[in-house]
């Protein structure tokens, strides 16, 4: 932001207004030229709850309507997770790592997404806005983190969507029975990027429509999307019981290979949780819609830390249904439950269609859940500033982000047309997960007592208050306060 002061000379008053520092070209310029000045000022400046939900919360002019409760998170978070992901990954985890146990990593891994899902459970009851993990680390570690992890968020939505959104060609086409890709080849571009994909634009133009006319339709149409979502994947696990066979749990195709429910040892099944946990991204997209929750309280604990739970008994099931069909050293890890009704099911090759209609389905979901959140999480990165204000808008009419909705849609469609990517999201559960110890250590001591003691005492917190400073000192059993203030 950019401060003028107009000095009265006849009088002792001073009026500062403020404008953005996107308003004009001169103004950009000028706030360009402070950059060093302001990082110094900004880097490590923190907001507050309060301030979020009030002041930066106001600069989107129209509020978001309340409007979804703990069944529409639940369905959300269900869509979020359950896509395509689970269809790939449980092959290859099963395979290279862990074999039949692949049942546990799947426990381990949705135990590890239930306790992160605790963090932002925590966070949107106590700062219900639309920010996520963006504006949870912008009142902890400053603007800074905040920053890179809110762009970290958008170049994974986008590059991830654009690259569900093309994965919906492959298997809408094998739910109909059809062998090409339809796909569009152009041989004057590289390869790699010549297969130009109508269908993905198709798909991202719509979902983009329907996110902007109203939260409320979008979650009715994910509900009733996800729900023919789970009848497929009950299909999956109830033919997986009836045809499969006991004896693959513990016996290879191959008796050369390692045999057991743990062929490849706890390491493997360490190493299965840690391949699989990626079929759980999405349920951080459900906090992001704390704004627009009728009661916060109540409902976005049950609908964020309930989705993790359903989902990770589906996973545990359809895991072990895999697991039945075709021992462990048989299963393809690039279509691990069609190949396993072609290869150990005869005459049931037509389920590997039923199935691609199941993922299908499932894709659906997951780009309209990731489509919601990262719409919300440029409007609250918009809020503070970092981005033009522009984008912090929300429509009167629809109570919708409209102004993101319709920035991002046109990346999406440019990188679904020839290009699918992938982009890391570990940095964006790690800072949540360091906020919420922040935060407990400071309440208890803030409070007046010492955790690691178990004693009370009068608190003697840093007076150089800045989004470093950790913990307070305890006095009473000689504890330091843990502050890296430069004046400390």
């Amino acid at each position: 932001m950019v401060q003028m002061e107009n000095h009265d000379t006849s009088s002792t008053t001073t009026t500062t207004t403020t404008s953005s520092s996107f308003s004009s070209f001169k103004t950009y310029f000028h706030a360009l030229s402070d950059t060093p000045h302001r990082l110094a000022r900004r880097a490590c400046s923190v907001s507050t709850s309060f301030e979020e939900t009030s002041r930066v919360r106001a600069m989107s002019g129209t509020d978001m309507k309340r409007t979804l409760r703990w069944y529409d998170l639940v369905g959300f978070g269900v869509g979020g997770m359950v896509g395509a992901g689970v269809f790939v990954t449980t092959g290859t985890a099963s395979r290279r790592y862990a074999g039949p146990s692949v049942v546990l990593s799947y426990a381990i891994a949705g135990l590890c997404a239930l306790l992160s899902a605790f963090c932002y459970t925590e966070f949107a009851v106590d700062m219900p806005v639309a920010g996520g993990a963006f504006s949870y680390i912008r009142v902890t570690f400053g603007e800074f983190l905040a920053f890179l992890t809110g762009a970290n968020l958008i170049i994974d939505y986008v590059l991830s969507n654009a690259a569900v959104a093309r994965s919906f060609t492959t298997y809408f086409a094998t739910a109909i029975g059809v062998s090409t890709k339809l796909r569009i080849t152009v041989h004057f571009l590289p390869k790699g990027f010549n297969e130009i994909d109508i269908l993905a634009v198709a798909l991202v133009l719509i979902i983009t429509l329907v996110i902007c006319y109203s939260t409320r339709e979008s979650s009715l149409l994910n509900m009733v999307l996800t729900v023919l979502h789970i009848m497929f994947i009950v299909f999956v696990i109830l033919m997986g019981f009836w045809r499969g066979e006991w004896k693959n749990f513990s016996e290879p195709g191959n008796p050369k290979h390692p045999g057991g429910f743990f062929p490849f040892g706890a390491s493997g099944v360490f190493n299965g949780a840690a391949m699989v946990y990626l079929s759980y991204i999405g349920y951080d997209a459900v906090s992001t819609m704390a704004e627009e929750v009728r009661n916060p309280v109540r409902d976005i604990p049950v609908g964020v830390s309930g989705s993790v739970i359903l989902v990770t008994v589906l996973y545990c099931l359809m895991a072990a249904s895999m697991s039945l069909l075709l021992p462990y050293d048989m299963i393809d890890p690039e279509a691990p439950f069609s190949g396993a009704f072609r290869g150990g099911s005869d005459g049931w090759e037509w389920a590997s269609n039923v199935i691609g209609v199941g993922a299908s389905f499932g894709i659906l979901t997951s780009l309209l859940v990731a489509m919601l959140g990262q719409a919300r999480y440029m409007c609250v990165i918009g809020r503070s500033r970092v981005v033009p204000a522009w984008f912090a808008k929300v429509h009167p009419r629809t109570c919708t982000p409209v102004n993101a909705s319709a920035f991002l849609a046109p990346s999406m469609w440019m990188l679904s047309l020839v290009f699918a990517g992938r982009y890391d999201t570990l940095l964006d559960f790690i800072w949540p997960s360091l906020r919420f110890l922040k935060v407990w250590f400071i309440r208890d001591l803030y409070s007046g007592y010492c955790p690691f003691h178990g004693l009370e005492y009068t608190p003697e917190p840093c007076v150089h208050w800045h989004a470093l400073c950790l913990l307070y000192g305890c006095k009473r059993c000689n504890l330091p306060a843990l502050c890296f203030c430069r004046n400390n």
